[in-house]
């Protein structure tokens, strides 16, 4: 990521602060996905399609990285996460990846699966809102990918698997036995985790793993208009609400309450809320004026 305190899109702070915690990604240029910013707009593209877009040891190192780091970007407000070819993911590639792990002891393959444990950490923590744009395939880390985002939009062609137990692996990989059940369901989710099955994108919707279902070749556009139209809304206070929606599970009632408190009357503090305010009556003062 560049670091161009000029940029517009850089708040006006001071610059010592900027230097160390305002950057830009546009211009950046990853290696193992294709990244395009666009209007506040990040679009990630998992990018070898005649694989179905697989998840390599490099590529899950590059996008823990590039998600860890978009806690500092000035010109990214949402995420749109997609798959290249007509498929989201297939997961980890067979030959780069699971054919080096059965051959691996415990300390390499506890590096393996902490490093893809952090790549959801890594998009859980970034303030910005994800959205998944899934068609076709989308198995194993690429279910992953797709489930630790804060949006789903999927097509009827979406066929959604945690394929862990069809490899003779455990469910509990990737957060997926804390996270998944939030989404869908204790028993849902346990359905998915014991069996492997692929769930259909209608069924997906239904089971409210998908916020909407789509036409595929109107998924990547709606995605997009969706993450621009959250990117134009209250940044900061949508940082915020992610926060509190991941950290609240942790939570009393009663704590989440203070800490929802304390997070409210800073957002209250924002230009954004000013703003909206204001906005508000100048909306509502003509209909007063003509009584």
């Amino acid at each position: 990521m560049s670091n161009n305190n000029t940029d517009t899109t850089t708040p006006r702070v001071d610059p010592g602060l900027a230097a160390g915690n305002f950057k830009t990604v546009a211009g950046y240029q990853p290696t193992h996905f294709a990244l395009q910013v666009e209007g506040g707009v990040a679009t990630i593209t998992l990018n070898r399609p005649e694989r179905k877009n697989p998840l390599t040891f490099e590529s899950y190192a590059e996008l823990r990285d590039f998600f860890g780091q978009l806690k500092y970007a000035s010109d990214v407000k949402a995420v749109v996460v997609t798959g290249a070819g007509g498929n989201f993911c297939s997961g980890g590639d067979v030959h780069e990846i699971i054919g080096p792990l059965v051959r691996l002891k415990a300390p390499e393959l506890l590096a393996f699966t902490r490093m893809t444990g952090d790549l959801v950490k890594a998009m859980r923590a970034c303030p910005q809102p994800i959205i998944a744009a899934v068609d076709g395939v989308c198995a194993g880390a690429g279910a992953i990918v797709a489930m630790s985002s804060d949006l789903r939009v999927g097509t009827a062609r979406s066929k959604t698997a945690f394929l862990f137990n069809r490899v003779g692996l455990a469910g509990c990989d990737m957060g997926a036995c804390a996270i998944l059940p939030r989404i869908i369901g204790q028993g849902r989710a346990s359905e998915l985790l014991y069996t492997g099955r692929a769930m259909g994108g209608e069924e997906g919707e239904r089971w409210g793993f998908y916020n909407r279902i789509v036409a595929s070749e109107e998924l990547l556009a709606n995605a997009q208009a969706w993450a621009a139209e959250l990117a134009q809304g209250p940044t900061f206070a949508n940082g915020i609400t992610k926060t509190m929606l991941h950290q609240e599970w942790a939570m009393t009632i009663e704590q989440a309450i203070e800490a929802e408190a304390q997070a409210q009357a800073i957002c209250m503090l924002t230009e954004d809320f000013s703003r909206a305010y204001h906005a508000f009556v100048a909306k509502q003062k003509p209909q007063f004026e003509g009584n």
